[in-house]
């Protein structure tokens, strides 16, 4: 069965809002740890953690960013660092710097109360559309529509949408399917049953890989069910060759402390702290070594370790680094862009995850 571009109207379905709640309240989930409060400050934390993250990973960092960040006003306060150290390992850096810019926002412009208008809500660093219509519906009750990857993928298996949801022309037709398949306005309870029903049934039922749809409240009515497509739908972007970018890093090593540096506020890994880099060289001089170490002192000894790889979405990093220990540290360096960091304490350090583990294995 084909696509039927129409238009909000032609999707109004009261049945289809009605299985999902249904479902959501006797099999959905509803003991997870934002889920037992209606706070803006909590549901909005839980749902920029859970973009492109699993619940599992995030809980934890959930639980953590509460206990030291109680309120927005916390959260606003806190140090770039504070913040970037709380988050390293969670991936995706740039919502933790949006989340501490929205929360400063949110103190400066509303008081420290989230408003309740999915539109200004939107207009918040690092809240899109269909995040701001979660905010709003867990917190406030209001009527608005989520589309995330896990409501995409419903939609498309549900109603046979061909194409790649992420194009313009098809994720504006599922915009309006969600918008006309919401519960009735005005209805207690509903809008966040329906919300947390749709999220649900992608992230148990209707996954990427093995969907359980025998399951699933919506297979009387799902296109891709009955066409046997469920694993071609949705339709997935053509693949691209990964390029891959090589670079070396400096760890370098003096008095039980490791030399750490402060990367751009922006780009991969922004406001986290690094390894010092040099450019990749088959044949690196000592020359070149020593020439990057002298702001920090004098080399002792140079040994090339193995190389690490770390695949992002758009590119694979290699990263060949040189342990350099140091025979005097010259001076104190600038807290502005590097630190001394104790050993011992690695695993706090707000590194990226994949640094702090290639210095927990080396170390």
């Amino acid at each position: 069965m084909k696509r039927l571009v129409g238009t909000s109207r032609t999707y109004v379905d009261a049945g289809f809002s009605a299985l999902v709640i249904d479902w959501q309240q006797l099999h959905g989930r509803h003991s997870l740890p934002w889920q037992q409060s209606r706070d803006p400050y909590r549901v909005w934390l839980s749902e920029i953690m859970l973009q492109q993250t699993q619940v599992a990973a995030v809980i934890p960092y959930y639980q953590r960013f509460l206990s030291s960040f109680p309120d927005v006003f916390s959260l606003a306060q806190a140090s770039n660092e504070q913040v970037m150290a709380h988050w390293s390992g969670l991936g995706y850096y740039t919502r933790a710097r949006n989340l501490h810019a929205c929360a400063q926002r949110v103190v400066q412009e509303y008081d420290g109360e989230f408003p309740s208008q999915p539109e200004l809500l939107a207009q918040l660093p690092g809240i899109g559309r269909s995040t701001a219509a979660a905010i709003a519906a867990f917190s406030y009750g209001e009527c608005a529509a989520i589309l995330d990857g896990n409501v995409k993928r419903v939609f498309t298996r549900v109603f046979g949408i061909d194409g790649v949801p992420a194009s313009k022309v098809i994720e504006d037709d599922l915009w309006l399917r969600a918008e006309a398949l919401m519960p009735p306005a005005g209805e207690p309870g509903k809008i966040q049953a329906y919300t947390q029903g749709l999220m649900d049934l992608g992230a148990t039922l209707c996954t990427r890989s093995k969907p359980r749809c025998d399951d699933c409240p919506l297979k009387l009515r799902c296109v891709a069910l009955a066409d046997n497509r469920v694993t071609e739908l949705p339709t997935k972007k053509p693949k691209k060759t990964i390029p891959a970018k090589k670079v070396m890093m400096l760890l370098i090593l003096d008095r039980e402390q490791v030399l750490l540096e402060k990367r751009p506020p922006s780009g991969i890994w922004g406001g986290l702290y690094s390894l010092p880099e040099l450019a990749y060289a088959d044949d690196l001089q000592v020359a070149t070594v020593q020439t990057a170490l002298q702001p920090f002192g004098e080399l002792d000894s140079m040994q090339q370790l193995k190389a690490v790889d770390h695949v992002f979405s758009h590119f694979r990093l290699e990263i060949t680094p040189l342990e350099c220990r140091l025979k005097q540290r010259s001076r104190a360096v600038s807290e502005d862009t590097h630190i001394w960091y104790p050993l011992a304490q690695i695993g706090q350090a707000p590194l990226p995850a994949p640094i702090k583990k290639m210095l927990s294995r080396m170390l």
